[in-house]
């Protein structure tokens, strides 16, 4: 069993909580950590206002959720250790609060029912927001394994304390890992297409760290292949959400702040959330624990 915490999936009944739910069962296995399938109830609030018998009706329902989802996951992975848990906080602090310091969030991209009309909208990103944990939202077709690539989003050294985060999700899945940086043509000597010297001398010397962070990252992992390529696209955002097309997961460091850091998406992740053709992980920065 893996030295990491659990991996903690919610759901509400929506297909795409069951995508999310395949996707993290998938997961879980291949690292042998124990899933933690969760149902945010909210009774907490729900109490306050409903009867007795409407709270007992959520709670059965969630139950018998939590109970259809658990078997369907076993018997597709019948040596998976699973627990159910039916939380009576909202969905954000009980996702935060199963995963604690050591596990991993896993979400669909949209919800219903006990997760929220728009789970991407509202739980999804509050989630994402300040989590400790690497938090995946799950999009598109979201197999887990399928191209064989996993693409990071880097802009520099300073993605170094959460790239190998990506590179342990590269090695999981016996699969390439892309280290892939953006220049935006908009930003670039006004528009004119020509560029200064000092344009010139800062994209020779933030090619050449991320491919020091390239070599780093295949003397830390052996036997991974660790490329790395650096794209001129309209912006960050739009390349990424290409470059999803052509892998199995896009994982994005957090936001780092003047005074902190943070698992706070800033705009690339915010696009990638909406946009991405695969699942998107935000890591946390700073998370470097190694995995057994």
């Amino acid at each position: 069993m893996s030295t990491e915490g659990q991996i903690v999936v919610g759901i509400d009944g929506s297909d795409h909580a069951r995508s999310a739910v395949s996707w993290a069962a998938a997961q879980a296995d291949a690292a042998r950590q124990q899933l933690c399938v969760l149902y945010a109830a909210d009774l907490d609030r729900i109490s306050r206002f409903a009867s007795f018998e409407t709270v007992e009706s959520v709670k059965n329902k969630g139950h018998e959720l939590l109970d259809e989802t658990a078997a369907a996951v076993q018997e597709r992975h019948p040596s998976l250790d699973i627990t159910r848990s039916l939380s009576r906080k909202e969905p954000v602090s009980a996702l935060h609060d199963a995963a604690g310091r050591r596990g991993r969030i896993v979400v669909g991209s949209r919800g219903r029912g006990g997760f929220g009309a728009l789970l991407l909208g509202s739980v999804g990103l509050g989630v994402a927001t300040g989590a400790a944990v690497p938090v995946v939202v799950v999009r598109g077709e979201s197999p887990w394994s399928g191209t064989g690539r996993v693409t990071a989003a880097v802009r520099g050294a300073t993605d170094g304390d959460w790239l190998e985060a990506a590179a342990r999700e590269a090695r999981l899945r016996e699969a390439s890992l892309n280290l892939l940086g953006v220049r935006s043509i908009l930003a670039r000597a006004a528009g004119t297409g020509r560029l200064s010297d000092t344009e010139k001398g800062a994209d020779r010397r933030s090619e050449q760290q991320i491919e020091d962070l390239a070599q780093s990252l295949r003397e830390a992992f052996p036997g991974t292949t660790v490329s790395c390529a650096v794209e001129t696209g309209r912006s960050a955002a739009a390349v990424l959400v290409e470059a999803s097309r052509r892998c199995d997961l896009v994982v994005v460091g957090g936001r780092r702040e003047q005074d902190h850091v943070s698992a706070t998406p800033g705009r690339v992740a915010h696009a990638l959330l909406h946009h991405s053709h695969c699942p998107v992980q935000i890591v946390p920065r700073g998370v470097t624990e190694e995995v057994a």
